[in-house]
């Protein structure tokens, strides 16, 4: 395995604007029974890095919708593989500040300020990035596309940088 510095940002992006308003029958729409916006985080990271991690429950991927990683759907889970620390197989990301997002890197956000409960995709970013209202996102559960991240009301938020991806 070898770490290169490859994701498709213009991949995640159109692959959020194709999909922010409906859903890929390839994959389960889990609205229903818990949200789906990391499922749709998920779907867009995978479209800009195109390698998943099959390590049972520690991986991050999706068979089918009872086949697939707790990384692929739960915000926290999503969070903990983007950032771990060993060399395994996918797409790596950093914590950043908000300055550094870019087109394809996500946002956690904590309504209650007890864990985080959502992670928006961000899809464009005005330069230089001076507040909020500058980050464009799109998500599911509460489905949005190019929306400013300042129309959230949150009490807690973090920035997570997709660096690159770890290839066989």
């Amino acid at each position: 395995m070898r770490f290169v510095p490859i994701y498709n940002r213009r991949s995640v992006v159109r692959y959020a604007h194709r999909w922010a308003y409906g859903r890929n029958p390839a994959f389960y729409d889990y609205e229903e029974v818990g949200g789906d916006c990391t499922n749709f985080a998920s779907q867009c990271v995978y479209a800009g890095s195109g390698v998943m991690n099959f390590t049972p429950d520690l991986g991050w991927y999706y068979i089918d919708a009872n086949q697939k990683a707790p990384a692929w759907t739960g915000v926290e889970y999503f969070w903990n593989f983007m950032t771990r620390s060993g060399v395994s197989l996918g797409p790596v990301g950093l914590p950043c500040e908000m300055a550094d997002l870019r087109p394809g890197d996500l946002v956690q956000l904590s309504f209650s300020g007890e864990g985080f409960q959502h992670t928006p995709v961000v899809v464009a970013v005005r330069q230089p990035i001076r507040s909020l209202a500058d980050v464009l996102i799109a998500a599911h559960s509460y489905d949005a596309d190019n929306r400013p991240l300042n129309t959230y009301t949150f009490q807690k938020i973090r920035f997570l940088h997709i660096l690159g991806t770890v290839v066989p």
